[in-house]
This record gives C-alpha cells, structure tokens and sequence, in this order.
C-alpha cells in the first residue's frame, strides 16, 4: 500500500492508492469516529487515533473517490467551558473538497433541545445534515497566461447563477451553473465590455439560514459558507457528489483562456453555523471553544458578524485551516484573487482586539503561494473598531466605502464644493497614501451586490425590500440615491434619459478615477432590482440579471465599454505612483512644464484657493499627462451648463473631445484651440485628448506662434 501523501495535505481526506487517509483536528475530544456513509444512509463507524497535536487519523483501505463520510466527535458536554461534543450529531469534515446533500431544518440538526440550548439533544442528525465527500486529486485548471496588475484590472462583481439565469443565449440546462458561466456568449459579453476579471459572490459551499428558510426564502447571496474548500454543489449541473469541482475547474479554464481572471468573494470571518443556538454541522461539534470565538464565559458565541458567530483566527490552527483552504483554491482550483468579506474579522486576537500584525497576514505574505494573487478586504466588520479602511498595508487592496459615499452624493448634488472629488479622482491619497502602496490600493465602487444597482440608484429614492418578508426593515435607509423626480420605473421620457446620463456619469467618474474600479454585473444593462437594496433572499427575477435588450441601455452599455477601452489604451489614466503636481520631463530630461496632475476651474487655469472653498461648486477639471500624451476631463453635476474657457500651454494647444455622457449634439465634436470657449452641458462628464508639446522646442515655438484666441463656442 503506497502513501504519497504531500507533507501539506495532513488534514482533511486524501486518496492514495487503495484507499483514503482521512485526518481531523479535535484537540479536546475524548473519541473521535469516521462515519463512512452510502447512498442509502447506511453508515460504518471506524474509531480513529489521537496524536499529540490533537489531530486524529484513520487510513481506510477499499473505498476511494465520490465516498461520502463525516465525523462523530465525543466529548464532554460542558457549555459553560464552550464544550458542546455531542456524538448524535454526524459532522462535516472542515476539509471536505466537495459535500453531498443539504440541511433539513425540521430534523434534529441542533446539538441542545429546542429552545433549551444548555440541554444537550440525543436524536441523531444523520438524515438531516449534508456529507462530505471524498475528492481524488485532478489536474488543475488552464492556468492564465498572465496575471493583470491591479493597474490593468477591471473588476466585475457578479453572481454566478443570477448572471446565467435568463441569458437566452446559454443552453436551458447550463443557465445558472459553472459550466453557464463558462458559455461563449457570457464571455464573449465580458470581453467585450472590457472586463479582466470577475470577482464571483460566493462559490464555497454555503446553505441557508433558519429565519430565512422559515419564510419560504433561501440565501441567494452566499455569505453563509459550510465549506472552505468545496464549490457549492447546487451551481453543477448534475447531482451533488463530485461533479461541482471538475466544472468549476472547467468555468476556470474557460475564463483563463479568455484572458479573464477569477476572484473569489471568501467569507472565513463566520459560518452557517451561526450561534450556539444554531445547527450543529461542523466545527461546532469537533471543538466549540477551538473553532469559533466565544465571550469571557464561554458559554455565548463573541460575534462581530453580525452573524451568530464568528471564525477564531488567534489560534494557530484554525488560521492554517483558513490558509490551507486559501491554498487549495490558488494551487488546485485555479484561482487567481480572493476578497475578503469582513476581513477585520481575521485579524482580531485573543482578545478580539484589532492586530493589523497579525499571523494571518504575516503568513499570507510571507508564502511564494501568494506572490501574485490578488488579496482585496472588505476592511470592516461590526465588533470595536471594526472599521479599518486604508489601515491594510502594502500587499493588499481595500473597498472604499468613502468613494461610494461621495460620489453618490455629487452625482446628486449634495455636497459642499468639489475637494472630496478630486480627493477620490486621485486614488484617495487620504487614505491609501502610505510606504508600500499604489494609488490601486483604493478598490473604487459605487454600486456592488448590497445596495440598490445602478439603474435603482437613480430611480428610487426609499427602499423597497417588501419581498424579503421583514415589513421593510432590513437593509439601509442611507441609500444617497435620487429618483429624478419619481419614485420607481416610469414611462417619462425625459425622466428617464436624464437617469441614464447620470448612470454613464457615475460610471465615468468610476472608471475615470485613479485607482482600481469594480462594476456590478447588470448595471451595464439597466439591471433593476425594483427598488430593493437588500436581495440576499431574493434568487429569483428580482436579483437574475435581465439580458432584454432595454430602450436607451444599450447606447449606456456602448458608451462604457468605448470608456473602458480609453482608460486601458492611456496608462495616464492608471499611474502606479500618487500624483502629487510633479513636474513632467521627457526622455531627455527637458521639463515640459506641465504637471502629472492638476485641477482647472473652467476659466482658463488651474484651480484656486477660492474655487475650492467655493461650497456651491460643482464644476471641476481633471488634468492627467505624462511625457507623451495628456486628458482633461470635465466633471459637472450642477443643474445649470457651465460655460468653460480651455487652459493655454503649457497645458495643451488644442483639445478634442472623446466621449461624454451627453447627448450626440450637446458637446463640440470638433478640435478646439486653446483659450476656446464652449458650453459644458448640466450634468454631464467630457473627456477631452490634449495635444501638448513633446520636446522644450516645441514649447518654445508653439509659445511664439500662441496668440489670444476669439474663438467662442457656445453650444
């Protein structure tokens, strides 16, 4: 009997040839059974053997890959030490490539009596809980032919099954899988729009909540994971055994091959366990007080989810199990990127205090796994200062709430003059300004799967969560949203073409901004969600992205992907360096006496000290240049036009227009001088290609030539 086992792989089950070795951590239990189980439910219990490490071990010759299984973990029954071992309860490998089956709330799937959660349970849970599966090792996926730094990357917040759902172009019987995602047409659509990588809601295997199946509803989202290491079965195609991880695999190397990388959304901060009054399915049973973090008295999970409970990473072994799973999606499955859904979670002590030192961080940077791989935190969660945007450090990338915030507000005109602006246009140097990181430290967005989309944003002005069962409760009210002037959908046509105008303005400025954007699958096609900004129970049509061609969203889906194709052709659009107003020399070291980035006030120069205190602004300009080429762009969310005098040299000699989020004859279309004047429409955005001088000669001779202009373009 040949054991080839890697020294890495000590944990969890592992084919060798002739049977399984399968290994768990249990560090307090008493006696510890592998339950082998078979399609009738039948069970054979083997007892394995404890190590010193509290690791226990059983090699079983004659069964291999698609066998199911769990653990049986004795112990003593002791809430008040944070023991709650229950041997009645058949537990899931924390492990587990793949698992089989889902939960039945109405069984015994609790380790106490109902409503009694200190009196321990003796019906047995076998035909109530989900199996692990054991998974013999594949080939892994088409790996990516280059990984895109964060300079290049646009990312795509989608749902993996809401994307497919009613794509009509995707075979009936793939809609809403792996293998759907991976059709030609879903990715003919990304590449097309200019997407470089998809970062998928959550594939790791999650189940529902009770409160949620209680209502007839399920957790569409998947911020309820039971499964670090398995794909969620019910996104394969056929059944639930092993097929999940050969199409994952599959959906992978499609997008690979397109050129697209793969983010994961990973929630490691909680489990679908919830609280001790929860089910007992997994790492509850095996070691309450090991796995999860509890309050002083051990007797109440310590939650800074928001959740029921929360993952314990100041134990060494469980942040192995976190990195060991980390591991496996990069090395095994193919992944290329992870964010983090609240990450602070994982890098509280002890003491549940914030470490930003922690070993989890400490061993993600120090492992060559890592390198390359793109590491993104959600920087929050809901415990003692929770809060930690811009406080990551070199290595990683952070959502910016911030950019959310203050872009929806200006696009709605409730702000006080336009410094917070040009403060997020720059890459939020406030924030992210710090020794090892890049302007792409700031993940920019302004929709993602929590909150209204795009399209809701800009049509509704309350929430709308009727559907969800809770009266209208859940979800925010602090939306920063402006419905136009009606509430919902309408048939004004005026109405609704201003709605899209400040659909592309928003994604203009996202796009525009110095730092790495993030779009949200659907906004691109005028996605509505009918007003509710908290769908995670939704999988149906009120979350499934609508393919329908829409009147006037695919001009709105056009004018993006021609935007996302300038910002990837002018690397001035994406600087790897904070741009604080360096002056520009060319090769030869002449300075061109322009600067990397400035501010223009629409009158023919840069911005002053009393335009930025001017509190009633709402007109700005943004000049980006390098030794080559230079861009100002115009940004006005005021309700007037904004007359605009364009800037002489050194800052250009003429300037064309290259898109706006106006209408086709409300922005001059030809070349215009320095000193021209024109219109800016209300509400719009312009992106103006300047030319500017190359060598100090040219400079010179285009300063000798420069004379006043008379032109003046009122349009």
């Amino acid at each position: 009997m040949t054991r080839d086992l890697p020294e890495s792989s000590t944990l969890g089950a592992r084919v060798y040839d002739g049977g399984v070795s399968f290994r768990v951590w249990a560090p307090r239990a008493d006696r510890v059974w592998l339950a082998l189980v078979d399609a009738r439910r039948e069970q054979t219990h083997i007892e394995m053997a404890r190590d010193d490490a509290g690791i226990w071990h059983a090699d079983v010759d004659g069964v291999g890959d698609g066998q199911t299984y769990g653990f049986r973990v004795e112990g003593p029954w002791d809430p008040s030490a944070g023991a709650r071992f229950n041997s009645a309860r058949l537990l899931l490998d924390p492990y587990a490539r793949a698992i089989s089956g889902g939960v039945d709330f109405r069984g015994p799937i609790l380790d106490h009596e109902p409503g009694d959660p200190f009196t321990k349970s003796d019906s047995d849970s076998l035909m109530s809980v989900p199996l692990s599966v054991v998974v013999a090792d594949t080939p892994a996926p088409t790996p990516i032919a280059r990984r895109r730094p964060m300079s290049e990357t646009i990312i795509y917040e989608a749902h993996l099954a809401g994307l497919t759902r009613l794509h009509p172009d995707v075979p009936e019987h793939l809609r809403g899988t792996y293998l759907g995602m991976a059709d030609p047409a879903v990715i003919r659509h990304l590449t097309e729009l200019g997407v470089t990588a998809v970062e998928f809601l959550p594939l790791q295997h999650f189940i529902s909540e009770p409160f949620i199946v209680a209502k007839g509803l399920s957790n569409y989202w998947g911020y309820n994971t039971l499964g670090f290491f398995a794909p969620h079965a019910f996104y394969a195609t056929r059944g639930d055994i092993c097929n999940q991880v050969r199409e994952f695999k599959d959906m992978v190397s499609a997008l690979h091959e397109a050129g697209i990388e793969v983010i994961l959304d990973v929630v490691y901060n909680h489990t679908g366990e919830g609280g001790h009054v929860g089910p007992t399915l997994s790492m509850r049973g095996i070691d309450h007080l090991a796995y999860y973090r509890l309050t002083n008295d051990h007797r109440d999970d310590y939650d800074v989810t928001g959740t029921g409970n929360s993952v314990n990473t100041s134990h060494p072994m469980v942040t192995g199990l976190i990195l060991d799973s980390l591991r496996y999606w990069v090395t095994e499955m193919g992944v290329d990127g992870f964010r983090f859904d609240l990450a602070t979670t994982l890098i509280r002590d002890g003491a549940h205090h914030v470490d930003q030192d922690h070993p989890f961080k400490q061993l993600l940077a120090a492992d060559p796994t890592f390198d390359d791989i793109k590491l993104i935190a959600e920087p929050w969660d809901v415990g003692p200062y929770g809060y930690q945007v811009g406080n990551w450090g070199p290595g990683w990338y952070e959502w910016n709430d911030r950019f959310r915030d203050h872009l929806r507000d200006y696009w709605r005109g409730a702000v006080h003059g336009v410094q917070e602006l040009a403060t997020r246009l720059a890459g939020s140097p406030d924030l992210f300004d710090r020794p090892g990181r890049s302007p792409q430290s700031s993940i920019n967005f302004i929709t993602a799967h929590d909150g209204f989309t795009m399209r809701d944003l800009v049509s509704y002005d309350m929430k709308h969560n009727l559907d969800n069962g809770e009266a209208n409760r859940d979800g925010t009210d602090n939306n920063r949203s402006w419905n136009h002037g009606w509430e919902g959908e309408t048939t004004d046509e005026a109405i609704n073409a201003l709605r899209q105008r400040q659909v592309l303005n928003l994604q203009a400025t996202l796009i525009l901004a110095v730092g790495t954007p993030m779009l949200t699958a659907g906004d691109e096609l005028g996605r509505t969600q009918g007003g509710n900004n908290n769908a995670y129970c939704q999988d149906s049509p009120v979350s499934w992205v609508d393919w329908t061609p829409q009147l006037g969203w695919e001009d709105v889906q056009e004018r993006l992907r021609r935007l996302i194709a300038i910002r990837q052709s002018h690397p001035v659009f994406r600087p790897t360096d904070y741009a604080y107003h360096q002056e520009i020399f060319n090769a030869h070291g002449e300075n061109l006496q322009r600067v990397d980035l400035t501010w223009m006030d629409g009158l023919g120069g840069e911005m002053g000290i009393e335009s930025w205190h001017d509190g009633s602004r709402r007109l700005l300009g943004m000049y980006v240049s390098d030794e080559n080429e230079a861009f100002l762009t115009w940004f006005n969310s005021a309700a007037e036009p904004a007359p605009i005098i364009l800037p002489g040299l050194p800052w250009g000699y003429r300037y064309q227009v290259v898109w706006h989020s106006g209408a086709d004859d409300e922005v001059p279309t030809c070349p215009l001088p320095a000193a021209a004047q024109f219109l800016l429409p209300a509400r719009t955005v312009a992106v103006m290609q300047v030319s500017v001088p190359l060598t100090s000669a040219e400079l010179l001779e285009l300063r000798a030539e420069e004379e006043p202009s008379s032109l003046n373009l009122l349009l």
